[in-house]
């Protein structure tokens, strides 16, 4: 192990100078337009395929699909080229005797296959954040096909090599080979990524043939089959030109409109230890048992169902059975395609994940599961002693780095480890499926009574990028170069602006939004804007936007809150919970140092402000106060950074960035509920309007302590 660790270490400082080199050309782009095409005096893409014998049967593909002129132009893009040695063992794999066997559709598929439109060195391709050697990533941006090709690090002849999907390895001695439009990653065998369903994966693996016969059992299968919306055509929507504060940009509507599932299976092999350590016969089989195991965890969650028909093996595929429950909650309604987009990216400026700062608070995202009105909690492991010493990491010093589910160890009084997620490809099986994606973990994951009651009683914090499954299915969250803005006079509004697109959603194409006279655009991250995770939300114009909330855990009195940043170019709303109004208009334009929160009590700089320098008592008092007002600072682990340095400046020292408690109330957890924005600007009041949504939380009674009793809530 310490051999294989020093050598990833010298794959890393190997490529680090070339790293600086390149970086300078790096951006995310797709397939530029043709009025942007030039040729270059140096050796391009399609040079360096024609002029070295040792490629001559990837170029012949690449020529075959069409995409040699694209080569030929301008553009950034990586180029993992197979040799003819592996092109040759490809088509004797697959029965065929020469290149001429394929089709135009075959050589489409492989020259899009191993083409990504931005550049990637070795170095990038295998980012920092997690302690184990074993680990592996997914490149940000997807191939030409639109799938991800997974990383990691390896050694082959005792060279460190980046390996690509667990099997095929970019050659150590023709590594980071630079063209004038791209790289060029030499490897030894050609990569293929399954055209199957998700489903069909899960099948074809015989390590967890338990979880799919339950899959099937329940006819929970049947709700993991779609792909993509055939109707959608982003041709059909016009580019929206908008002014965002003092930025002019445009917005494009997304390419595709697909649909995608990730699943997260226990192996046999756990199953079996549990059925054991529960005293669950296997004697009438499998799935009988897997059954009463699923008995066991959710009838003290669902107790009123127990004793109803549709709770007996017999009707394994009722809505209220638990096997069903079961199954469902192991699926997210999203394709995350690696654990490391589960909780946000790790930037390489400052080692932590976008936006928190990770030596005080894990980071954590919360998805939607199939199992109607439930959340699954998903954790960074990042913190190792809390701020009174207690240890953090548990048992997993390990694991520093990898995420969990439904974890909560953040105290003597809430230890619950969650399960861990194997984020290492298993070369014998296929994870990645058109529609989806699967993980392995290793340990039972399910919505328990411990997870409803313990886990999850807590804030709930979201960016509003992962509110919204299509915004991850789509490749649309973290999208494009969070270091580099835009000119501010002139947007680039290129079909592949260098730097990456905005978005707007027409009507339609956010699941359980409805939304009238506006338009709703999510803009591109920026490490220096004042935004959580670096992304927010607009909206323009005489808005009347609803959206369908993320489910509570349980029924009870919850806080509803918005993260945002107040700017004199936004305007006024007013606010409906389930179409009741709640309370006064937000103003967008009023600062926390205004006479409408505490004025000039609240001192500004550029790190936290004067909040630092407060006692406990102090701050104790000012959030009371401010709670009153209808009103919080940011997160004290909230901040935003400096592109050239990485200096960090928080949230919470800042009288913009807060939190405004949208209403406190009574929510149902057994049914949908829905916020409605209206404007109240008067007129077209700042830019159109403008409304900012960046992050939401829903905080429980229990952490907000409205009446007094219990404790503060933390600041983080």
């Amino acid at each position: 192990m310490v051999t294989k660790i020093s050598n990833i270490v010298k794959l890393v400082m190997c490529a680090a100078l070339f790293t600086i080199h390149c970086s300078l050309f790096t951006g995310c782009s797709d397939e530029p337009d043709s009025e942007y095409f030039y040729t270059f005096n140096g050796e391009l893409m399609s040079d360096y395929l024609k002029n070295r014998q040792e490629f001559s049967s990837f170029a012949t593909i690449v020529d075959r699909a069409g995409l040699m002129d694209l080569l030929a132009t301008y553009g950034h893009y990586t180029c993992f080229v197979p040799d003819n040695e592996a092109v040759n063992s490809y088509l004797k794999e697959h029965g065929k005797s020469s290149l001429s066997d394929l089709t135009d559709a075959d050589c489409d598929t492989i020259a899009r296959t191993h083409l990504i439109s931005n550049m990637y060195s070795t170095f990038e391709m295998l980012p920092s954040g997690t302690s184990s050697a074993d680990a592996s990533f997914t490149l940000p941006t997807p191939n030409m096909l639109g799938r991800y090709i997974t990383t990691s690090a390896a050694e082959i002849d005792n060279h460190p090599v980046v390996k690509l999907e667990g099997t095929a390895y970019i050659y150590y001695e023709q590594q980071n080979d630079t063209v004038e439009n791209g790289i060029m990653q030499p490897i030894n065998m050609v990569i293929e990524k399954s055209n199957s369903y998700i489903a069909d994966i899960v099948r074809d693996n015989t390590k967890i043939g338990i979880f799919y016969d339950a899959l099937v059992a329940t006819d929970v299968i049947e709700d993991i089959q779609l792909v993509a919306d055939p109707d959608w055509d982003s041709k059909k929507y016009p580019k929206y030109y908008y002014k965002s504060h003092t930025w002019n940009e445009v917005g494009w509507v997304p390419d595709t409109k697909k649909y995608g599932f990730t699943i997260f299976v226990e192996p046999d092999s756990i199953y079996q230890a549990k059925f054991t350590e529960r005293n669950i016969s296997t004697a009438n089989g499998n799935l009988r048992a897997i059954y009463e195991l699923a008995c066991q965890i959710y009838d003290p969650v669902y107790p009123e169902d127990v004793s109803a028909p549709g709770h007996a093996f017999e009707n394994l595929s009722d809505s209220i059975n638990p096997l069903k429950r079961f199954v469902q909650y192991h699926i997210l309604n999203r394709t995350v395609p690696s654990a490391d987009k589960l909780t946000a990216p790790v930037m390489n400026k400052t080692n932590e994940a976008f936006g928190f700062d990770t030596k005080v608070i894990n980071p954590e995202d919360w998805y939607q599961t199939l199992l109607p009105h439930t959340l699954m909690k998903f954790e960074q492991l990042t913190v190792d002693l809390d701020e009174k010493g207690n240890d953090c990491r548990g048992e997993e010093r390990n694991l520093v780095g990898e995420r969990f589910i439904n974890r909560r160890y953040a105290s003597p009084d809430y230890k619950v480890r969650g399960a861990w997620i194997n984020s290492s490809v298993d070369n014998e099986f296929e994870h990645d499926a058109v529609n989806g994606h699967y993980f392995y973990v290793d340990d039972i994951v399910a919505f328990s009574y411990e997870v409803q009651q313990v886990v999850h009683n807590s804030r709930i914090r979201m960016d509003f990028s992962s509110i919204f499954p299509e915004v991850m299915t789509n490749n649309l969250r973290q999208n494009g170069d969070p270091f580099t803005d835009d000119s501010n006079s002139t947007p680039d509004d290129s079909a592949t602006p260098k730097n990456g697109r905005n978005f707007y959603f027409p009507l339609g194409y956010l699941d359980g939004v409805t939304f009238s006279n506006c338009y709703c655009v999510l803009r591109r991250p920026h490490t220096n804007f004042w935004s959580w995770q670096g992304d927010e939300w607009n909206l323009f114009g005489d808005y009347d936007f609803t959206f369908r909330i993320p489910p509570v855990p349980y029924t009870g009195e919850w806080q509803l809150r918005l993260g945002f940043c107040a700017i004199e170019t936004r305007g006024v709303m007013q606010v409906y919970f389930d179409g009741v109004p709640q309370g006064i208009p937000l103003d967008m334009t009023k600062f926390l140092n205004t006479e409408l929160y505490i004025g000039d009590r609240f001192v500004t700089d550029e790190t936290k402000g004067d909040y630092n320098k407060k006692t406990d008592e102090e701050k104790a008092s000012e959030q009371k106060l401010m709670r009153n007002l209808g009103a919080y600072r940011d997160g004290r682990s909230q901040y935003h950074f400096n592109p050239s340095d990485g200096g960090k400046n928080f949230f919470i020292g800042n009288e913009r960035t807060y939190r405004r408690i949208l209403c406190q109330t009574t929510i149902d957890a057994t049914k949908d509920h829905y916020l409605r924005f209206r404007v109240a600007s008067d007129g077209k009041q700042g830019n159109n309007n403008e409304f900012m949504l960046d992050f939401f939380e829903m905080v429980p009674k229990s952490v907000y302590a409205v009446d007094g009793d219990g404790d503060i809530e933390d600041d983080l």
